[in-house]
């Protein structure tokens, strides 16, 4: 599929708190913990369990997150297919970086080992 600038837009606004408890429930469903998917989320993003925390609380949007974030030198290795979007073929810098953490949350739901999923 291609990524649109309304696409672009609405990820933009979309806050983190809105989506970090889907996270858990399908982590979760999926016989994984929290301290995984913060440890997922840790890797790519630098975050601690209390700078996520913040981030629910004032219900930041993924362009704040993702402009605090500092964003771990191996994310450029996340490939393939989330959502119907080839990531490496997402032009738009924000875009990617959401979708680099869906893959990663996919790929742990998924049981894939931690090793692979954090890529190093």
């Amino acid at each position: 599929m291609k990524v649109t600038a309304e696409h672009n837009q609405r990820i933009a606004k979309m806050t983190f708190a809105s989506v970090y408890p889907h996270y858990v429930v399908k982590v979760e469903k999926k016989g994984h913990t929290k301290a995984e998917l913060l440890q997922v989320i840790e890797w790519l993003t630098g975050f601690s369990e209390s700078d996520l925390q913040k981030f629910i609380d004032t219900e930041a949007t993924f362009e704040t997150f993702f402009q605090q974030a500092k964003l771990n030198t191996n994310a450029h290795l996340i490939k393939g297919v989330i959502c119907g979007y080839r990531i490496e073929e997402i032009d738009n810098d924000l875009t990617r970086k959401v979708r680099y953490l869906d893959k990663l949350v996919d790929e742990l739901a998924k049981g894939r080992k931690m090793e692979k999923i954090l890529r190093e």
